[in-house]
């Protein structure tokens, strides 16, 4: 796996040595949406968190426990944390938008701001530890648009590579307040994107369908996705929401649409779920438990409520071991 390689574990300890704030990305579980591709980031560095629609509230018990634990050990290392939350929505098609809002991009984009409001309420508004960033996701060319503080709005898609010598300047103006550090860190992946699009540009992927539309073929329920690194491949729902039955049927209704108008073929999907563990014995065990659970509750969701894709379901169950994130499969059945 090259998440384990020398190489690739080198790579993350470099760059974290370089760019110490920690990442945080709040995103849509839209498959498209892949903060870490679109920005250059080696796998593991931003952290992501998805649900439906990017919808999340300080509020939900379970959501709120993550996130301040996440953020905590950050402050444990030394280390500040900048927290991207994430709109998406497509400049070419309004309906290749976030299904999530009834493709609303005003109401997606006021929720972020929701969002962000209840961050500065608990983590604080000095924003000297907790940096919350509101930025939209263009999914026809995976271009950021920063929202800066004072109600500026810098699209990366419009910024050319040739004038990236400007953007510290940039920064600077749109979060005037922004500790260096994290402007520091934020740079590199402005910069990443501003290639990335460029990139995107010159494969004239965005002329290709099978990019700008829905293709997933797997829905990923659980943590410990990071690793994943292949947009458009899978949707992922994190175990957040108090709801969780919601995003799952969302879910399984876009890999119905996508088998019926033949974006993937129509003869199974994969349902992935997984929960992380740090520690052998109880920690590991409590993994297992969640990740059974996990499953039995979206295989009966799927089954009872799509009984075109109840033939067509093909489930894998795993724990992940978070700090080398080797995958170890898990018989669904053994607890029951």
């Amino acid at each position: 796996m090259d998440f384990q390689s020398s190489e690739s574990y080198m790579s993350r300890s470099l760059y974290i040595a370089q760019h110490p704030t920690a990442v945080v990305a709040l995103n849509c579980m839209d498959g498209r949406i892949n903060v870490s591709v679109a920005t250059g980031t080696p796998a593991g560095i931003i952290l992501p968190i998805r649900n439906l629609g990017g919808r999340f509230s300080l509020g939900w018990p379970y959501f709120g426990e993550v996130l301040a634990g996440h953020l905590r050990n950050m402050v444990g290392q030394g280390r500040r944390t900048l927290m991207l939350i994430t709109y998406h929505y497509s400049k070419g098609d309004s309906h290749r938008g976030c299904a999530g809002f009834g493709y609303d991009t005003d109401a997606a984009r006021s929720h972020t701001l929701e969002i962000k409001r209840q961050v500065e309420a608990v983590f604080g508004s000095g924003h000297d530890t907790v940096y919350p960033l509101v930025c939209g996701f263009e999914t026809d060319e995976d271009a950021l648009t920063l929202h800066g503080i004072g109600g500026e709005v810098l699209d990366l898609c419009t910024v050319s590579p040739a004038i990236q010598d400007t953007l510290p300047a940039v920064m600077a103006r749109l979060y005037p307040g922004m500790p260096d550090q994290i402007r520091q860190d934020l740079l590199p992946l402005v910069q990443g994107n501003i290639s990335h699009i460029a990139g995107v540009r010159q494969s004239n992927r965005a002329l290709e369908a099978q990019h700008v539309e829905h293709h997933e073929w797997m829905l990923g329920i659980g943590r410990g996705f990071d690793w994943l690194h292949m947009p458009n491949l899978a949707l992922i729902i994190g175990p957040y929401s108090p709801d969780l039955g919601e995003p799952i049927r969302k879910a399984a209704g876009i890999i119905e649409t996508n088998m019926k108008k033949q974006r993937i073929p129509d003869d199974g999907f994969l349902l992935f779920v997984a929960s992380p563990y740090h520690e052998i014995g109880t920690d590991r065990a409590l993994a297992e438990v969640k990740t059974r659970f996990l499953s039995e509750f979206a295989t009966g969701i799927i089954r009872t409520e799509y009984p075109n894709l109840k033939d067509k379901l093909h489930v894998r169950n795993v724990v992940i071991n978070w700090q080398s994130r080797v995958l170890e499969v898990i018989d669904p059945y053994s607890a029951w």
